[in-house]
């Protein structure tokens, strides 16, 4: 089956142009607020933590604040870890995993670790229950030199002080329904290709670094995980979305080369998580648990292991 017998913009093995652009941009709509999930949460930390603006989107006719939380009481001697969530607008148990970690466990943290959280990073895709942002690009594969996407180009900023010291990265993601319904069909007939249709993973997982492997760590968060939610089987093929299983929950792809989120620090620990929020098994509440015992677990593990 091809993407094109069936997804409503662009005409069949053709890329894109500026009118399906606008055709796709035209079909939607904003679906929650920005400011009244995240920016409001945000808020809230100020009296225990330092918010700093990094950025800002600016679109026509909406502009978004783009805001990144940190420890109050930066020490230089510390190490210093990164989270990220929301860099896909549409997946919300990284915006408010990320939200819920600083709200219930960074404080843990005090006097052991720098924290650099930046929650929401494409906030007009937050808005819209999206992937990409306005302009049908995929943030996700927009680290890179001269990025194409505002939101990417921003946070590349912000992390350029800690690129080359920061112990560790962990950014925070879901796999959904809709990437099977929706967005793997909308991006082959944006790049005018072929869908092929895939199976979804029923549960967590996590996506290591190809090119700088940390076995140890991606199993010390499934651990933790495996607490709060189930971990994804592997399919028939022994495979987690096209790639193999290397230990129970976890795949690798070459994060810098692709232009990922965790690809954009040099940390010697970095993990993308992967939570399915579609799952009967999980609850909202359990998704944005799962992301937050995550992130503790890879400071715990990049803390004992620095050395």
């Amino acid at each position: 089956m091809t993407t094109q017998s069936f997804y409503p913009v662009g005409t069949p093995g053709v890329a894109w142009g500026d009118a399906e652009r606008a055709d796709w941009l035209s079909r939607l709509s904003v679906q929650r607020s920005y400011a009244d999930d995240v920016l409001s949460a945000i808020d809230s930390l100020r009296a225990r933590f330092d918010v700093i603006q990094y950025g800002e989107l600016v679109y026509p006719g909406e502009n978004y604040p783009l805001f990144a939380i940190k420890s109050r009481d930066w020490n230089d001697a510390l190490p210093t870890v990164l989270v990220t969530g929301g860099v896909h607008g549409y997946e919300t148990s990284g915006v408010h995993g990320a939200l819920q970690f600083v709200e219930r466990h960074a404080t843990d943290y005090a006097g052991k670790v720098n924290l650099v959280v930046a929650p929401c990073v494409s906030p007009w895709g937050y808005e819209r229950i999206h992937r990409w942002n306005r302009d049908a690009v995929d943030p996700n594969r927009s680290f890179k030199a001269n990025s194409p996407a505002q939101e990417s180009a921003a946070l590349i900023k912000l992390v350029e002080p800690i690129r080359d010291i920061a112990l560790m990265h962990i950014d925070l993601h879901e796999t959904t329904d809709t990437d099977e319904s929706e967005f793997q069909p909308a991006l082959a007939a944006r790049d005018g290709q072929t869908h092929e249709p895939g199976e979804i993973p029923d549960g967590f997982y996590l996506v290591d670094d190809s090119d700088s492997p940390q076995p140890e760590f991606q199993q010390a968060i499934i651990a933790a995980v495996e607490k709060v939610t189930h971990i994804a089987p592997t399919d028939a093929k022994g495979e987690i979305i096209g790639s193999t299983v290397v230990s129970p929950g976890v795949i690798r792809y070459p994060f810098k080369p692709l232009g990922l989120c965790a690809g954009v620090t040099n940390a010697r620990f970095t993990s993308t998580t992967e939570v399915y929020p579609d799952s009967p098994r999980a609850t909202p509440e359990q998704c944005n648990a799962a992301q937050a015992a995550a992130v503790c677990a890879a400071i715990d593990f990049a803390l004992a292991n620095r050395s």
